[in-house]
């Protein structure tokens, strides 16, 4: 038996990890996706854009951007619309970009995407609510010669045409190998998975076990608790994390938490029980709350995806299909659908940011700012501020 008072022990010495290069990885089982180079913009295996099939986007003056919701943490509206936007204006000039969001419904997002295609929008960029209710919206443009192109969260469709994101079967690789590298032998490890109905929090928790699983069949770690949570909610999280804590009388050391809106309701769980700072919590997205929440030392890491990297591949494709031009550089990689067809696709780099490297990262690239995240914090917190 570990004694309670580890749960309430100071610890973490900090460790940069950056990921860079493009991430040769495999994943497997059905929704995997695989980084493996293309020969053309068009795939095989019934997968992937063609000219004939998406004529749409020949000559494309008017694209949409459909995201998913403003409750799931706040990425969506204060970073990837705004960029997306950004990024396909500078990248094809003249052009008409369009942005609604589903507020975490199908139906209304389904709605939306026929609104935009009757408005006469010829190229959609969609954050699928649900990975394969999305699949309507794939068949809804294709009826029309419009590509889909699935942003961060893969469309389980073989008509899809493209789908950009980051590495994220690595995503959950880095949030584990952080915990390999900072946990002490006997750690209790409490899991909060993502969203079942999004096929990213799928490869995530994948990559998170093809780190832990080795841990905890040995004995050096101890999975006491792991859930999935419906749409991201944080209040959902705060719930999970509240329920293992009481499970397990208090005595757990990590919470391997899949985002940082999450990692806010479980940390707010570990404050109930005066128990933050004490325990490593895990995040991603590096979220302005997040960071603060790790200057201060209640959250102890986050996955920085580069967005602005993101939009910018997407602005990149948008405008070579507008132009007609080839989309093989720019879409090297292939995703696997669930029924097996090969996605063109674009996979981004992550990084690890701790409290050692936040001045380095996040708020270099000015993804945040160091007065935002210093407002209101006592001078000299988290060694930035």
């Amino acid at each position: 038996m570990i004694l309670a008072s580890r749960s309430h022990r100071s610890r973490f010495s900090p460790l940069v990890l950056a990921v860079t290069g493009v991430l040769l990885l495999a994943a497997c089982g059905g929704n995997s996706a695989t980084n493996t180079p293309a020969s053309s913009g068009a795939t095989g295996s019934g997968g992937g854009a063609s000219a004939s099939t998406f004529s749409a986007a020949k000559g494309c003056k008017h694209v949409a951007f459909l995201s998913p919701d403003t409750t799931a943490g706040g990425r969506w509206e204060a970073y990837d619309h705004p960029l997306t936007e950004a990024a396909v204006k500078a990248a094809l000039p003249g052009v008409t970009f369009d942005s609604v969001n589903a507020q975490n419904s199908n139906d209304t997002q389904l709605t939306q995407a026929s609104s935009e295609l009757t408005k006469g929008a010829c190229m959609l960029i969609v954050v699928a609510v649900d990975s394969t209710s999305a699949a309507a919206i794939v068949q809804k443009a294709k009826a029309s010669k419009v590509p889909v192109i699935a942003y961060d969260r893969l469309i389980q469709d073989n008509d899809l045409a493209y789908y950009a994101t980051f590495d994220n079967v690595k995503v959950g690789q880095t949030q584990a190998q952080y915990i390999k590298d900072h946990h002490k032998n006997g750690d209790n490890v409490a899991m909060i998975n993502g969203s079942q109905t999004d096929n990213n929090a799928s490869l995530f928790a994948q990559g998170a076990h093809n780190i832990l699983d080795p841990l905890f069949a040995s004995g050096e770690l101890h999975k006491v608790y792991e859930q999935f949570t419906p749409m991201w909610v944080a209040a959902t999280a705060q719930t999970e994390m509240a329920a293992a804590l009481t499970t397990n009388n208090n005595n757990i050391q990590i919470a391997y938490v899949a985002n940082d809106g999450m990692a806010s309701g479980a940390v707010a769980a570990l404050k109930a029980q005066s128990l933050n700072g004490k325990v490593l919590v895990t995040g991603q997205d590096a979220e302005l709350a997040a960071v603060r929440n790790i200057l201060t030392g209640d959250q102890t890491m986050t996955v920085y995806k580069p967005i602005k990297k993101l939009a910018d591949s997407v602005g990149k494709l948008v405008a070579a299909l507008s132009n007609g031009s080839s989309t093989a550089e720019i879409t090297p990689a292939q995703s696997k659908t669930t029924a097996g067809a090969m996605i063109p696709s674009i996979f981004n780099d992550v990084v690890t940011v701790d409290k050692s490297n936040v001045a380095t990262t996040v708020v270099a690239d000015g993804y945040v700012t160091k007065e935002d995240l210093c407002k209101g914090l006592p001078a000299g917190t988290g060694g930035l501020c």
